[in-house]
């Protein structure tokens, strides 16, 4: 393959000194996206990109296939209020989801199609909350690589707007008061209020009443000394009562704080669980005693379940009604408290190896009542009941070869349907799905899933493999169009369960973040050489693939271990690792990777940074950094300067290629762009693996020669037949 010519980028001479140290970010300048100088670039960068695509043999067979395997619809889990349902529903076709309506009768109505509003397709439906009656529906749309995120209210049964829009509401959260004349929300500060540069979400809780002005809106919780603060809200059943948690950034540990609504514009709160106390995450929910039932991880990183008076302020006065299972971390649970109940029950679902078990309980003891028949081994979420009180609870459901469907649960005779109207014809593959572990160089077995075709040879094949770890992110075997597509023309996928994931609760998450954030990177190096060894694949057929954090885990492993990759996608990555915190909402995330303000945090941060770890010289991979023009979450100067580095820095004639994407956001896009973009890299890593949909093509190891250490073992396991 002839080396392609890239596009010139200056290396700067900016040379950074912080606690003694020096460190030289030569593409620095390209950090300022209105810069002329930078706009040319990437435009350059955009071209070469477009006639690489264009000259690559077998990329309408990946469209055509990824098109295949996601020709469905797909409807989510509805809110049930009073004798309506909402639920939001994308029919195959649709760029974005629409938000219908459910009558008692069982007609259904659609109340907002975004398609209607923006044909473009850049306007999505971000979130919406109907109110206890079910008479109003607040609804957030979002508009792609624009910050704000207004609220409006609408009648549930006109469509009209009564109310709004409420602006600077933005992963806002929402509660309704009984009567559907008020809710709590929460909005940041306006731009006027703040200091010039100050980049930080200074969040406030307000209450609002439908016809008031919103500059009138009262802040009842909230103020400077929290500036990084994320809330969420809860009102009691009988509206007696709000409930707040309160998160810095990404912590995992938050504060609970519980008022009384006596007056709900100047609500008196207690903290009724101390997160610098328990160093836990604790989600409150009222029972219709008054009580708190908490899902926490105090004591237990996996999950329990317990129920507390809400005075008490100790967590030794947590009476534990659900256990910990430390085989089976606790994903969800939800209370149906239908008063037509025999009893109250809990339902409760867990991930035990990765796979959902779903099991009512008790209320009043916890004692299991037995166990959902789910339809297959897969991933149950988005458990949702009626409110205020629950008789149904409805649940989404996938596997591998399974797209989104829906179920629901009723708790007076226990039985479980698949709902109706859920729009699940299209392509689904055979696939044959397993768990294993593998060693990770310090000896803990770590979990990863296999995506297989369901006959044929096992191996060496073409594969890609896939992770996250961070934020506590459990990876599951979903079904991925992207990886339906792959093993569809032959290839495995591979997910890693690196550490920094949540995939065995919250020490797995701590096992891989802050000051040991290498050993998510050394997990998914040592995947890859366990993959080769065990004769599954080849260095020259092994691509890896990482989106957001997880772009992040799979270009950093590469810097450290080039050899092992014959080509490498990260979409949205975080690559400037010093400078992360500038970039986005990138200074919130200071809990889950450090902060370059303190010396000792500096040096972990600098141990992997990919973009500090490029060498000249080095044979990388082939590397395609694809993003959003404007990314509001990890900023699109990671993909920029990233790329002009890596393609300054190779020696090896294996492309490096930033593929931008106008008029979409972080990890929300237009449908057609999402299967644009899957085509692409699909066909990416196809090319540099040796697959594709037209039949199978020779794969050079990458950089010419398999390491010495793989060859040395593939020949061990020859001999030893």
């Amino acid at each position: 393959m002839a080396r392609l010519s890239y596009p010139a980028a200056r290396r700067g001479d900016v040379v950074e000194t912080l606690f003694g140290v020096s460190i030289a970010d030569p593409y620095r300048w390209l950090e300022d996206g209105h810069d002329t100088r930078v706009r040319d670039w990437a435009t350059a960068q955009d071209r070469l990109f477009r006639a690489y695509r264009a000259g690559r043999p077998g990329a309408r067979s990946w469209t055509s296939l990824v098109d295949e395997v996601s020709s469905f619809g797909v409807s989510e889990p509805p809110t049930a209020r009073g004798p309506v349902r909402f639920l939001a529903e994308q029919r195959q076709g649709d760029e974005q989801r629409r938000l219908l309506i459910a009558d008692a009768d069982g007609s259904r109505r659609v109340l907002v199609d975004p398609a209607e509003i923006d044909p473009s397709g850049r306007t999505g439906l971000y979130a919406w909350w109907p109110s206890r009656e079910g008479e109003r529906v607040a609804v957030q749309l979002e508009v792609a690589e624009q910050p704000g995120s207004d609220i409006i209210v609408l009648d549930a049964r006109t469509g009209e707007t009564v109310d709004g829009p409420l602006p600077r509401a933005r992963n806002t959260s929402l509660a309704w008061l009984p009567g559907g004349e008020a809710f709590y929300y929460v909005s940041r500060v306006p731009d006027e209020q703040l200091v010039p540069g100050d980049t930080r979400l200074h969040r406030r809780v307000r209450l609002h009443r439908i016809g008031a002005d919103r500059r009138d809106d009262p802040v009842v919780f909230g103020d400077e000394d929290a500036p990084d603060h994320y809330y969420g809200l809860t009102v009691s059943g009988d509206g007696r009562y709000l409930a707040i948690t309160a998160m810095a950034g990404c912590a995992s540990a938050n504060h609970v704080y519980v008022a009384e609504l006596a007056d709900p514009e100047a609500p008196r709160f207690a903290r009724v669980v101390d997160g610098r106390t328990t160093r836990a995450r604790a989600l409150p929910r009222f029972l219709a005693n008054g009580d708190l039932l908490l899902v926490t991880d105090y004591q237990a990183p996996c999950g329990r379940v317990c129920v507390t008076d809400r005075h008490d302020t100790y967590p030794a006065a947590w009476r534990t009604l659900i256990p910990e299972d430390p085989d089976a971390p606790l994903d969800e649970c939800v209370v149906l408290d239908d008063p037509a109940l025999a009893r109250p029950v809990l339902l409760v679902a867990r991930a035990r190896h990765g796979i959902s078990i779903v099991t009512p309980h008790d209320l009043a003891d916890g004692r299991p009542l037995g166990r959902l028949p789910l339809p297959g081994a897969g991933v149950v979420s988005s458990l949702r009941t009626n409110l205020p009180y629950g008789r149904q609870a409805w649940f989404g459901y996938c596997d591998v070869t399974t797209p989104p469907v829906i179920y629901r649960f009723d708790a007076a005779d226990g039985t479980l349907e698949q709902e109706t109207g859920a729009a699940i014809a299209g392509h689904a593959p055979k696939i044959r799905c397993r768990g294993v572990h593998y060693p990770a160089s310090d000896g803990t077995e770590i979990p990863l899933f296999l995506f297989t075709p369901a006959e044929g040879p096992p191996g060496p094949r073409p594969t890609l493999l896939y992770g996250y770890g961070s934020f506590g992110m459990p990876m599951r075997p979903w079904f991925f169009p992207l990886a339906a597509a792959w093993v569809s023309a032959g290839g495995t996928f591979a997910v890693a369960c690196v550490r920094g994931g949540g995939e065995a609760g919250e020490t797995w998450h701590e096992a891989g973040r802050g000051p040991r954030k290498h050993r998510a990177i050394s997990d998914f190096n040592d995947a890859a050489e366990w993959l080769v060894e065990t004769g599954r694949t080849t260095p020259g057929r092994l691509a890896s693939y990482g989106v957001s954090g997880g772009g992040l885990l799979v270009t950093a492993a590469a810097t450290q271990r080039p050899d092992l990759y014959a080509a490498v996608i990260a979409a949205g990555p975080l690559c400037d690792m010093v400078r992360y915190e500038r970039f986005g909402l990138g200074n919130t995330w200071t809990e889950e990777f450090g902060t370059a303000s303190h010396p000792e945090q500096l040096q972990w941060l600098l141990r992997y940074s990919p973009y500090h770890n490029v060498t000249p010289g080095t044979p990388y991979p082939a590397f395609l950094l694809a993003g959003a023009v404007t990314d509001l979450q990890t900023g699109e100067a990671h993909v920029s300067k990233m790329c002009a580095a890596l393609q300054h820095a190779t020696s090896s004639d294996r492309p490096i290629l930033m593929r931008r994407e106008p008029d979409t956001a972080h990890a929300a896009s237009p449908a057609s762009k999402e299967r644009a973009l899957t085509a692409d890299i699909l066909a990416f890593a196809g090319e540099h693996t040796g697959l594709s949909p037209d039949g199978p093509r020779r794969a050079a190891p990458p950089n010419g020669r398999e390491p010495r250490r793989l060859r040395r073992a593939a020949r061990d396991r020859r001999r030893s037949g």
